[in-house]
């Protein structure tokens, strides 16, 4: 299955208003890290593996620079993880 750009840009918003990367008690959603579409982006990519792996392969893939650049973790290390469950139940809406 592949998206369309509507598809793409639906699959963008959810993401960007319901996960959150977790610094301390910070919360920071995806759309205001401008993380979102990237993630959007990997999700399509994998989406024809099911929504586990392609949310579980999206999450490590997108790397996340940390101090300016100098080093980079993947977004699976900084949500927490009912966010994976979250990102797989958009996916899952996404797939009907």
């Amino acid at each position: 299955m592949s998206l369309n750009s509507d598809s793409l840009r639906e699959l963008e918003l959810a993401i960007a208003d319901r996960l959150y990367l977790q610094v301390a008690s910070w919360h920071l959603y995806l759309g205001d890290a401008g993380l979102a579409k990237t993630l959007a982006i990997e999700c399509a990519a994998r989406i024809d593996q099911g929504s586990v792996i392609a949310a579980r392969q999206s999450l490590e893939a997108v790397q996340v620079p940390l101090g300016g650049g100098s080093s980079k973790l993947p977004l699976a290390r900084l949500l927490p993880s009912g966010q994976l469950r979250d990102l797989e139940e958009i996916l899952d809406e996404l797939g009907r």
